[in-house]
C-alpha cells in the first residue's frame, strides 16, 4: 500500500475515495489528475467573446471561485461519503450563483455532477435522475435569466457519458477490493476447517488409543498375581500402543499450525478494514526463506490477532501495517498504526501477549508516543527454539 502524509485538514477518512485507492494500492494523484479539465474555466471565455469574455470581471470571479472550486473538489475525494456529496452539490451551487456574470462556471457544474457518483448504497439508476434532475434545473434557471441555450444543450449528455463512465469505474474498483478481501477470507476459512478435521482426526485416534490403554491396564492388573508373566505382555502392549500414538500424534501436529500467520493477517485485515481502518502487511525476502519453530509461529500469530483487537478498539486509527523480517537470525514483528498513541494500560491482553513471546525467549516492546501512533515490536530469536513445539 502507498503510505503519504496528509495535511490534518486533507487527512483521507477511512471510507472516502482516497483511502480506498490508497487500500488497491494505487496513488491517489489517479483522482487528482482529473482536475486538469478544469482548465475549461479559462478557455471558455475566449469561445463567448464580449461581456462573457476576459474581462476583469471574468478575472475576479475565477480568483474567487476557482480556489473554492479546489478545495470542493479535494473535499469530494478526501471525505466521507455523506459529506463529499455535498461538496459535490456545492460545486453545482457555485455554478448556478456565478451563472449570469460567470459562463466559466458550467465546468464547475460539470465536476460537481460527476463526483456526486453512486456508493454501494446508490445505483446508477437513481445516479442518472440526480443527473437528469440537476440538468433541468440548470438548462430553466439559465433560460430565466437569459442565458444563450445553445451553450447549455449539451450539458446533459456530457455529464451524462463523463458521470456515468467514472461511476462504472469505481464501482467495478469496489467490486474487485470486495473480491480481493473475500477470497481472503475464503483462505482463512480453509484453514480453520483443516484445524477443524485435524483436531476430528486427534480425538477419534486419542479416544481409540486411550480406551485400549485402559483396557490393558486393567487386564494387567488382574493378572499380576495370577500370571505375571501375561501382565507384562499387557503392560507392553501399553507401552507399545502409547509410543504409537505419540508419533501419530506428533505427525498429525506437524501438518498444521495451531495459529497460522496467514490466516492471522487475513483475519486481522477483514476485521480492521470492515471497520474503516486500512490495514497493509508485508513479509521481507529474508524471512521468507527462513522455517520457523511451530511455537514460534503460534506466538507470532497470536500477537497479530492481539494488536489487531487492540487497533480496531483504539479511535482515531486510520491506516496500520504489519511486517515480518529476519535480523541477526531473530525473526523480527513489527505493527505500527497511526493513531493517537498514549499511555499503554497493562491488561489481559498485553499481559498474555507478553507471556507467549517470553515462553519462545523473544521480547515485546510496545511504543505508544502522544500523537505519532503505536508500534509493537517483537523479535524471538531462533537458535533459541530449535526445540519449541505446540
Amino acid at each position: 500500500m502507498i503510505r503519504m502524509r496528509w495535511p490534518g485538514w486533507l487527512a483521507p477518512a477511512p471510507d472516502s475515495i482516497t483511502a480506498h485507492t490508497l487500500r488497491m494500492g494505487r496513488s491517489p494523484w489517479t483522482d487528482v489528475v482529473h482536475i486538469v479539465w478544469s482548465v475549461w474555466v479559462f478557455i471558455t471565455p475566449g469561445m463567448f467573446g464580449g461581456a462573457y469574455g476576459y474581462t476583469l470581471r471574468w478575472l475576479l470571479l475565477t480568483l474567487v471561485s476557482y480556489p473554492l472550486f479546489l478545495w470542493l473538489y479535494a473535499m469530494t475525494l478526501v471525505a466521507a461519503p455523506r459529506r463529499a456529496r455535498w461538496c459535490a452539490l456545492g460545486m453545482v451551487a457555485l455554478c448556478l450563483a456565478l451563472l449570469p456574470w460567470y459562463p466559466s462556471g458550467l465546468s464547475y457544474f460539470v465536476f460537481g455532477c460527476v463526483m456526486l457518483q453512486p456508493h454501494r448504497s446508490t445505483s446508477i439508476v437513481r445516479y442518472l435522475g440526480v443527473l437528469a434532475l440537476l440538468n433541468a434545473v440548470l438548462l430553466a434557471y439559465a433560460y430565466y435569466i437569459g442565458f444563450p441555450w445553445q451553450a447549455l444543450v449539451w450539458m446533459p449528455i456530457v455529464t451524462a457519458i463523463i458521470g456515468v463512465i467514472v461511476a462504472v469505474e469505481r464501482i467495478n474498483r469496489d467490486r474487485d477490493a470486495a473480491l480481493k478481501l473475500s477470497h481472503e477470507e475464503v483462505r482463512r476459512l480453509a484453514g480453520l476447517a483443516e484445524r477443524e478435521r485435524i483436531g476430528r482426526d486427534l480425538h477419534d485416534l486419542l479416544g481409540h488409543t486411550l480406551s485400549m490403554v485402559a483396557l490393558k491396564s486393567d487386564l494387567a492388573g488382574r493378572l499380576l498375581e495370577r500370571d505375571p508373566t501375561a501382565a507384562r505382555r499387557e503392560i507392553n502392549d501399553v507401552s507399545r500402543v502409547s509410543r504409537d500414538a505419540l508419533a501419530q500424534v506428533r505427525r498429525a501436529v506437524s501438518g498444521i499450525r495451531a495459529a497460522g500467520i496467514a490466516a492471522e493477517l487475513a483475519s486481522a485485515k477483514l476485521l480492521l478494514e470492515t471497520d474503516g481502518v486500512a490495514f497493509d502487511y508485508r513479509f521481507d525476502e529474508s524471512f521468507g526463506n527462513s522455517a520457523l519453530p511451530a511455537g514460534v509461529e503460534s506466538a507470532l500469530a497470536l500477537t497479530v490477532r492481539e494488536a489487531a483487537t487492540n487497533i480496531q478498539r483504539h479511535a482515531g486509527v486510520q491506516h496500520a501495517q504489519a511486517s515480518f523480517g529476519m535480523e541477526g537470525g531473530d525473526a523480527v514483528l513489527r505493527i505500527d498504526d497511526d493513531g493517537r498513541g498514549g499511555a499503554i494500560m497493562p491488561g489481559n491482553g498485553l499481559s498474555g501477549m507478553r507471556e507467549r513471546i517470553e515462553g519462545v525467549h523473544g521480547s515485546l516492546r510496545i511504543d505508544a508516543g502522544g500523537g505519532r501512533g503505536t508500534r509493537v515490536e517483537v523479535r524471538v530469536p531462533l537458535a533459541a527454539n530449535d526445540d519449541v513445539s505446540l
